[in-house]
């Protein structure tokens, strides 16, 4: 009677050692959790075409963002190839998100670089102010070193770790395809 008192106990002391003692501290996600969520700021933007907005306009879509400047460097090019090839592996969820290059300075964008940008949206956006909403990971990291995640909501929410490879971004594919299949009871392709 003992015996078969301590074998239905057991899983009950061993779930509480685990617990309290061991604490796993597994997580799934690759990219980091901002918090607190940064809302959308009323940041001045321009098309590339000169034409004006604000950074809150791209709200209710899921948002893939990098920043740069238009002397793209080989790691800035890589950033935008991973971003592009991350919302294309989406397949028919790509509808739900939108690519998001902000250029921080009004230099012309090298003719090499437009065929790849023809599906994202590139903005021209003040430097100093985009820093105050992006935050790096650490201090000897630039914002331009990351890509973002912005929930249709418009809240910063997750940051992927800087210099992503090929696999870090299968990686942030299984994110974003989380977020989406979460998302996707509330969340509607385009915007209203």
């Amino acid at each position: 009677m003992i015996a078969l008192l301590l074998v239905c106990a057991a899983p009950v002391f061993a779930s509480y050692f685990t617990y309290y003692v061991v604490r796993p501290e597994g997580r799934r996600n690759y990219g980091e959790l901002i918090t607190p969520q940064r809302p959308l700021p009323a940041i001045a933007t321009l098309d590339l075409n000169g034409k004006p907005s604000e950074l809150k306009a791209l709200k209710n879509q899921w948002l893939l963002i990098s920043v740069g400047s238009t002397i793209c460097d080989a790691a800035c090019q890589q950033r935008l190839y991973l971003q592009r090839q991350l919302l294309q592996s989406l397949g028919k969820e790509k509808m739900r998100a939108d690519w998001i290059w902000l250029v921080t300075d009004s230099a012309v964008i090298d003719t090499q670089l437009k065929p790849g940008l023809a599906e994202a949206t590139v903005l021209r956006v003040q430097a100093d102010v985009l820093a105050q909403w992006l935050p790096p990971a650490a201090t000897n990291q630039s914002l331009e070193d990351h890509l973002y995640v912005v929930d249709p909501l418009g809240n910063l929410m997750m940051r992927f770790p800087a210099n992503m490879d090929a696999a870090g971004a299968a990686k942030a594919k299984r994110d974003l395809d989380r977020l989406l299949r979460a998302s996707g009871g509330w969340d509607q392709a385009g915007r209203p």
